[in-house]
Parts: structure tokens; C-alpha cells; sequence
């Protein structure tokens, strides 16, 4: 095993790669018709601080999330809002957008990607 298999994304990335990847995903959000009604208006920038501090926990960095917000219990906090296929695939389209946007080296991108990719669909909750 090479010191590149140890690493964790977070090692690659760092705190500033996910600021950007995250970031550019929230610009995404709003405007868009699919995801935007989604989110809360009154705590936009609290859904972006949980979703950097759960990714940043997720993959290898601090553990912020889980000191402020308990086990992620991602099906849980997310069973309110109706998770379609559609929803799920907008999701991740937008998700990937940011992922070109952010410049992320490949091996850490590539990890991301599958790890949305599952998360999606693993939340989605209607049918």
C-alpha cells in the first residue's frame, strides 16, 4: 500500500477543497427549480455549514459534525422532504457540476462522486 491509498480525501483536499466544492454547489440551489424549493430560505447558509461539516467528518477531516449535530442519521434527517428518483438525480447532476467546478484532483473526486452517488439514492423516500 502507497502513501496515496492512506490518504484520506481530506488529506488530498483539505478544508478548502471542500469549502469550493460545497460553495458551488449552494450556488447551484437556489435558482434551481427542482432543488431550490427544497431548502430552508431562513437557514441557507446553515444546510451549506452542515453539508461541509458532515463531508469534512465523512472524509477523514474534523469531527465538528458529529460535536454540534450527534450521528448523521442521514434517512432520518432527511425522511420531511420527498426524495424522488428525480430529485435524487438532480441532486447529483448538480453535485457533479460543482465537483468539475472545484478542480479537485481525480482520485478525490472519483471517491466523491461514488460516495453521492450512493448517499442519493440510499435517501431517496417516495416513490
Amino acid at each position: 500500500m502507497n502513501n496515496e491509498e492512506q490518504q484520506t480525501v481530506f488529506d488530498v483536499i483539505g478544508n478548502t477543497g471542500f469549502e469550493c466544492l460545497v460553495s458551488a454547489f449552494y450556488r447551484r440551489i437556489p435558482n434551481d427549480p427542482i432543488l431550490g424549493p427544497l431548502y430552508p430560505d431562513q437557514d441557507f447558509a446553515g444546510a451549506e455549514q452542515r453539508l461541509r461539516d458532515f463531508l469534512l467528518f465523512r472524509f477523514g477531516g474534523p469531527a465538528d459534525y458529529i460535536e454540534r449535530r450527534g450521528h448523521p442519521a442521514l434517512r432520518m434527517r432527511h425522511a420531511p422532504f420527498a426524495i424522488t428518483r428525480a430529485v435524487r438525480d438532480r441532486w447529483v447532476e448538480l453535485m457533479e457540476a460543482a465537483l468539475l467546478e472545484a478542480r479537485l484532483p481525480q482520485n478525490a473526486a472519483r471517491e466523491l462522486k461514488q460516495f453521492f452517488d450512493e448517499a442519493a439514492t440510499f435517501l431517496i423516500n417516495r416513490g
